[in-house]
């Protein structure tokens, strides 16, 4: 592939340039190509954020990916719930729950293949089991299929909101009321694609409820149901009304705290969720313990 630099893209960043001509790749496929040296700029290996100059000639060599596997892995498991069709996990931060781009290894899919052997096919061979996902630095209880019957059922259950899900989280600043309900349609944001946003006119539906446990000093825990399942719908709900979630810098809580240590994570937790039973509808209820790191994290701060 073979472009020329104009100079209304003169100053862009290399991979910026790349993906605003080649869109139909993702940005971190296009990095990839830019780190193995298969993307020239004059006949040089460039750099993914070296600004390129008007006139300059752009050579990039595409190649495939490696195709992805899930392969099993001995990863430790904290099993909170187990029946002949489902098994309820208590994931933690930092462990992706599949592989995806830039992830092949160490995901909680990989763990649950060697614990298990065999779970679900319906969401396909890297997602095996799969009914719904936490964000990489999100800790809590997932629900995961051990067979196609079982996931249809929980699936539905998500898909018609009947799955009952609260989170724990800590918040900056002093939430005014002691309950309250956002609303706000969430969309990708258009100029940070690893963001998403409520500031458009467009979105899809959502719906969070919250209500205040603790007022701490700059700080606020609350318990969090939503109904509706959106990307990032907790973090870019509470950013939107001022109040984003501690250790979430993308959407715009501070990187550090004076006086206390780095969370390393987001003070997000999926602590309880209610489900019916694939095998006789009965309800069920699966409890995930505030982790140990944000207990003592919390601890840290003065009530208000």
């Amino acid at each position: 592939m073979h472009f020329s630099v104009d100079p209304a893209d003169a100053g862009k960043r290399l991979d910026h340039f790349l993906h605003e001509h080649l869109p139909e790749y993702s940005r971190s496929r296009l990095q990839d190509w830019i780190k193995a040296g298969r993307v020239l700029v004059d006949g040089v290996p460039g750099r993914a954020s070296s600004p390129v100059r008007a006139g300059a000639i752009v050579d990039a060599t595409p190649v495939d990916p490696p195709p992805l596997h899930a392969t099993p892995e001995a990863i430790p498991l904290a099993i909170l719930y187990e029946d002949d069709d489902l098994v309820a996990v208590d994931k933690p931060a930092g462990m992706v729950v599949h592989a995806g781009a830039g992830v092949h290894s160490g995901t909680l899919v990989n763990a649950l293949l060697h614990r298990f052997g065999q779970l679900s096919g319906l969401a396909g061979e890297l997602r095996p089991g799969i009914v719904h996902r936490l964000d990489r630095f999100t800790s809590g209880v997932l629900l995961v299929a051990k067979n196609d019957a079982a996931h249809r059922q929980l699936a539905a259950q998500f898909a018609g909101r009947k799955v009952q899900k609260f989170y724990l989280t800590l918040v900056h600043g002093r939430v005014a009321r002691e309950t309250g309900r956002i609303e706000s349609p969430i969309a990708r944001d258009p100029v940070k694609r690893t963001r998403m946003t409520t500031r458009l006119s467009r979105g899809r539906a959502a719906w969070s409820e919250y209500r205040v446990l603790r007022r701490l000093e700059g700080f606020t825990l609350l318990e969090v149901r939503i109904g509706t399942g959106r990307t990032h719908q907790i973090r870019v709900h509470l950013s939107s009304v001022g109040h984003p979630v501690a250790g979430d810098s993308l959407y715009g809580a501070p990187a550090k705290i004076t006086g206390h240590p780095p969370l390393g994570r987001y003070f997000l937790h999926a602590h309880r969720i209610t489900f019916a039973r694939p095998s006789d509808g009965e309800p069920v209820t699966v409890v995930s313990p505030l982790p140990e790191e944000l207990r003592v994290w919390l601890e840290g701060f003065r009530e208000a």
